[in-house]
């Protein structure tokens, strides 16, 4: 079973009062998110507000990742931007010595064409030896990358290896599913869309809500890769209002609502993200309280 089947986790990059990055509540997240069955992590993907660290800082939590964990898992790691050059940099300069995989969103707000977004992940692809993951996300970047440039990487690109597909779109998905080669993984990018995307063969997700709700999410993950949707959708249907709060407003402030609920850390975000609104934080805290059987076993 190759290690990017099942629930991989974006995890939050948790935040003191002060603003500096809570590596205590780091590492309470990574031990709980592996004691819950998750099956990989992943550092520095744009649920952990990679857009406001430094340099520096991401290199602390790569490495912070890597020690807690301690190989109980496989950790990915999350590399990308709008300037291929820097990418570059960051790909030679940043501890990937322990690193299963490469999670490289797509160039946001340039907004390339097909070609251009070819261009960039080639290059990526002739710079390191660790595997990548595409990372298709419109939403965010402004562009989406066109089941052709998707086909095309998967099949002349020997080191990408996978995407993670969060367009939303399941026209786009099952036509990528039919065209890549047989080794080529998808994934999923929406917590919502799990199920119906791994009945069409997508071999898992990178999940926000599973920071939230490890074990429930990933029994439901590995309901769907058994073929037992029945009892996936028991589970999805307890999760379907958490997933809509999660994103309502943005995320991660939402997931970090949740998360600060529970009691596992500070809502803390960096400017200019901020918490979500009175009446959302309510409606996530009673929701929590009503809901506390989904994190039992």
């Amino acid at each position: 079973m190759h290690f990017l089947y099942g629930t991989g986790v974006a995890m939050v990059t948790p935040f003191t009062a002060s603003g500096d990055v809570d590596f205590k509540a780091l590492e309470f997240l990574i031990d709980d998110l592996i004691s819950n069955g998750v099956n990989y992590l992943v550092a520095l993907g744009t649920t952990g507000e990679t857009p406001v660290l430094s340099k520096s800082e991401k290199k602390d939590i790569i490495l912070c990742t890597y020690e807690k964990t301690s190989g109980r898992v496989p950790v990915v790691v999350g590399i990308g931007g709008n300037d291929t050059r820097s990418v570059l940099e960051d790909l030679s300069s940043y501890p990937l010595d322990k690193a299963s995989a490469i999670l490289s969103a797509s160039p946001y707000y340039n907004k390339p064409s097909q070609e251009g977004l070819l261009a960039h992940y080639r290059l990526l692809s002739t710079h390191t030896p660790r595997p990548i993951i595409l990372y298709n996300v419109p939403g965010r970047t402004g562009r989406n990358m066109s089941v052709s440039t998707t086909v095309e990487l998967a099949q002349s690109c020997d080191n990408i290896i996978a995407i993670k597909e969060a367009s939303g779109d399941m026209q786009q998905c099952m036509d990528i599913l039919r065209l890549v080669p047989d080794n080529f993984i998808v994934v999923s990018g929406d917590d919502n869309l799990v199920i119906p995307q791994i009945a069409c063969g997508m071999k898992g997700v990178i999940s926000v809500a599973a920071n939230a709700y490890p074990l429930a999410f990933s029994k439901l993950v590995n309901h769907c890769l058994n073929g037992e949707f029945k009892e996936a959708k028991i589970i999805n249907d307890k999760l379907m209002d958490a997933y809509q709060m999660m994103f309502e407003e943005n995320n991660p402030a939402g997931i970090k609502c949740f998360l600060k609920n529970m009691g596992k850390m500070s809502e803390q975000l960096r400017l200019p993200l901020t918490p979500v609104s009175p009446i959302l934080q309510e409606r996530i805290s009673s929701w929590v309280t009503a809901n506390a059987s989904l994190l039992k076993p």
